[in-house]
């Protein structure tokens, strides 16, 4: 790929010399077009982890060419399909019958493809309609020789951040990528996030229909909606309360459920208008421990509450963000890592922009910080580190204006704040509602 890529600038160039500002910016504009395409054609091809480079790249970091972004943006749900044969032949192996005797009605055609696997509309024998996701022949062993390769990985990410513990990181996304293959795990997950939710006024997580589901066939209940790029013509108003209830699913997950969907990107939401939203697709959970989360919260507490630099610090280096005892002032510390804590330091509505979640994305991975040396992901909050990217990277593309700190303090455990939104108020009568069947 990147030979005809690099041969097709090649063959340009000539034109490009001699060609006029228009229609140079014309010929360059094309170039970077097809090969966005092509790029995007063969990450689809490839499935698995390359796959889900792609997807990220879509969304992750608004500096990157817009023809670049919307071309990747087709990984979140259109990647190129197995043919319909193949996919019987799987779901034949799994449920023991051809997928037309196992549903009464069955569409041989997938309405989305992603990384592991693609998804079928079908009719459950009890009339239920249902999605049916049917994983990719080869796509655990196509994973793990992706994962297998990890030098060169290793070697990136230590370029990125130079105090960092590779091996650990590592070693957790290669575990939590192993366990993404196994639907079953993936079902167990669904059902924790869909029990929780249960009711809710604006989350919903689509139930898992067990009977005819298997290690490579995940059947849930069909959701149907808007997509993330319809969303994007809705007008603001529409946008602020997806957001809103975006943000209100990530951080309740993590601090009341105690567990983190970790693939936060646009393909796996489903908009249904007034804040309501289907989330989608839980293969790469992280669970918590409560003693796991408490840095965190402490972290939240010292630096937006009580205003304590020195014990957001000493929360970070418990936690194991940062080396205990770094030659490094606590300024710096505060310019470094409380920038993810930008939205819920003041208390007042702020819109979060493309230009916001780039920023952060682009400090995130800015090795010529002092502080680079002595930072450090724990294996622990691998996966967590996606809400720094992914989930502002969402609301930057939104431009979504909340009172983000408002809303955090209704989830804080710390806090336990009023109610600050409608949403928040249905919300505070959803979680009464379940505190008096408990």
């Amino acid at each position: 790929m990147a030979l005809r890529v690099g041969g097709r600038y090649a063959a340009r160039s000539p034109q490009l010399l001699f060609a006029s500002v228009d229609r140079r910016r014309e010929l360059r504009h094309d170039l970077a077009l097809r090969s966005a395409e092509e790029v995007a054609e063969e990450l689809g091809a490839m499935k698995g982890a390359l796959m889900k480079i792609g997807q990220m790249a879509s969304y992750l970091d608004a500096g990157m060419p817009e023809s670049f972004r919307s071309t990747m943006a087709r990984l979140q749900h259109d990647a190129p399909p197995m043919s319909p044969g193949l996919a019987a032949a799987v779901v034949s192996e799994e449920l023991g019958s051809a997928p037309e005797k196992v549903f009464t009605r069955w569409d041989p055609l997938p309405f989305a493809a992603a990384s592991i696997g693609q998804v079928h509309r079908a009719i459950t024998r009890d009339g239920r309609a249902v999605a049916v996701k049917v994983q990719y022949p080869g796509i655990a062993r196509s994973i793990e020789s992706d994962l297998q390769n990890v030098t060169l990985l290793r070697r990136i990410v230590g370029a990125a951040f130079p105090g960092l513990d590779t091996r650990s990181l590592v070693d957790e996304l290669r575990d939590r990528l192993r366990e993404e293959v196994d639907y079953r795990l993936e079902a167990d997950n669904q059902d924790l996030f869909a029990g929780y939710y249960e009711g809710h006024p604006v989350i919903h997580v689509p139930q898992v229909v067990r009977e005819v589901s298997t290690a490579r066939v995940l059947t849930s209940e069909l959701v149907a909606g808007a997509r993330f790029d319809e969303l994007l013509g809705w007008d603001q108003r529409e946008r602020d309360l997806a957001g809103e209830t975006i943000d209100r699913f990530t951080f309740r997950s993590l601090y009341r459920l105690r567990a983190f969907n970790g693939d936060p990107q646009p393909g796996n939401y489903v908009f249904h208008g007034r804040g309501r939203v289907s989330f989608l697709d839980f293969g790469l959970t992280k669970r918590f421990t409560a003693a796991e989360l408490e840095p965190l919260q402490d972290a939240a507490r010292l630096l937006a509450i009580e205003h304590d630099a020195e014990g957001f610090r000493h929360a970070l280096e418990r936690a194991g963000f940062l080396q205990a005892g770094a030659p490094v002032t606590t300024d710096m510390v505060l310019d470094r890592m409380g920038q993810f804590y930008g939205t819920v330091l003041r208390d007042a509505p702020m819109t979060i922009t493309s230009e916001y979640a780039s920023s952060l994305f682009r400090r995130y991975f800015d090795a010529r910080t002092p502080l680079a040396p002595y930072t450090n992901i724990p294996r622990t909050y691998v996966i967590l580190q996606r809400i720094n990217l992914g989930l502002y990277a969402v609301l930057g593309s939104l431009n979504a204006t909340a009172n983000w700190r408002r809303i955090a303090e209704e989830i804080w455990p710390f806090r336990n704040g009023p109610p600050s939104t409608p949403t928040g108020e249905a919300e505070a009568r959803w979680e009464l509602g379940k505190r008096a069947i408990a």
